[in-house]
C-alpha cells in the first residue's frame, strides 16, 4: 500500500505548490506560521477545490490559537464550521478538544464526530507526560468516527529516537487491536528525517505521514511604515507563510524510493 503524504497548507499558493510536488492529501488551515493553524475560510476551500478538484481535503476546525479548552460559544462556532464544510464535501475534519485537566473531552468530541483526525492535542494530554499516550489512545479508539490521530510521538519532532519508539508502540497498538484508527506522524518531517522515520515505522504498519514544508517569505509590500506593523512581531509581521514545493518533492522522492525498494 502506498505511503500517503499529507501536507498542511493555509493558502491557495501553498496548496497548489504541495499538489504540484506530489501531496496525496491536503490539510487546509489558516495561520499555520503563527499559532499552529486555525479554521480556514470557506472561500479558501472553494478556491483550492476549483484548482485541485481531485485531491482529498481535510479541514482544520480550531476557532482560535492557544489551548484546546473551549468555551460554549467557541464550541458553537466549531459545530457550525463543521456543518458548513461537510455541506461542501470535504473528506473530513481535524480537531482536538481537551478538558481543563488535560484529558480528552469525550462528550464534546462525540458531538463533533464524523470522519475525524484528532490532531496534536493528543500530544498535550496528561497521559503523555509520563506514559506514551496509551490511555488516551484507548479513549479515542472507543469514539466512533475518529479515523486517525496526528501525533509527533509526544516529542518536539516525530523523528527523534524517543518519538519513534512511542510511534512504534502506537502503530503496534492500532494493528493489534484491529482498529480503524490510523496513526499519522507529523512535526519535523523533512527530507533529512523522512528516511529514518520510514525505515523505523514501515515495519510497524505506517501508512501516512504529515508535514508542512513551510517557511517564511518576504511580503510584496515595499512601503512599510515604521512602528506600525500588525502587532504580532517576529517574521510574521510582514512575512508570508508558504509551502515549499521543493521541500515536499524531496520528501515524496524519499517515500517513493521506499516504495520501489
Amino acid at each position: 500500500m502506498p505511503l500517503i503524504l499529507e501536507v498542511c497548507v493555509d493558502s491557495i499558493e501553498s496548496a497548489l505548490a504541495a499538489v504540484e510536488a506530489g501531496a496525496d492529501r491536503l490539510e487546509l488551515c489558516s495561520n499555520l506560521g503563527i499559532g499552529g493553524g486555525t479554521t480556514p475560510s470557506l472561500g479558501l476551500l472553494k478556491a483550492v477545490r476549483k484548482r485541485a478538484p481531485t485531491v482529498p481535503i481535510m479541514v482544520m476546525i480550531r476557532p482560535r490559537t492557544g489551548d484546546f479548552v473551549y468555551t460554549e460559544a467557541e464550541f458553537d462556532v466549531m459545530v457550525e464550521d463543521i456543518r458548513c464544510f461537510r455541506e461542501n464535501s470535504v473528506q473530513g475534519v481535524v480537531f482536538g478538544v481537551l478538558s481543563p485537566e488535560g484529558h480528552v473531552d469525550v462528550d464534546r468530541t462525540q458531538r463533533l464526530i464524523g470522519v475525524v483526525c484528532f490532531h496534536r492535542a493528543f500530544d498535550m494530554t496528561r497521559d503523555t507526560r509520563n506514559g506514551k499516550g496509551k490511555s488516551t489512545w484507548y479513549q479515542l479508539s472507543k469514539i466512533d468516527g475518529i479515523t486517525r490521530i496526528l501525533t509527533s510521538g509526544q516529542g518536539i519532532t516525530a523523528a527523534s529516537a524517543n518519538s519513534l519508539n512511542v510511534l512504534k508502540d502506537l502503530l503496534d497498538l492500532a494493528k493489534n487491536q484491529d482498529t480503524r484508527i490510523e496513526i499519522l506522524p507529523g512535526s519535523g518531517i523533512n527530507s533529512s528525517t523522512i528516511g529514518a522515520l520510514c525505515q523505523a515505522l514501515l515495519p510497524h504498519g505506517l501508512r501516512e505521514v504529515h508535514m508542512s514544508g513551510g517557511h517564511w517569505i518576504d511580503g510584496a509590500s515595499i512601503w512599510r511604515r515604521d512602528g506600525m506593523g500588525m502587532g504580532i512581531g517576529g517574521p510574521g509581521e510582514w512575512g508570508i507563510w508558504r509551502t515549499s514545493a521543493s521541500a515536499i518533492r524531496e520528501v515524496k522522492d524519499v517515500i517513493n524510493s521506499f516504495r520501489e525498494a
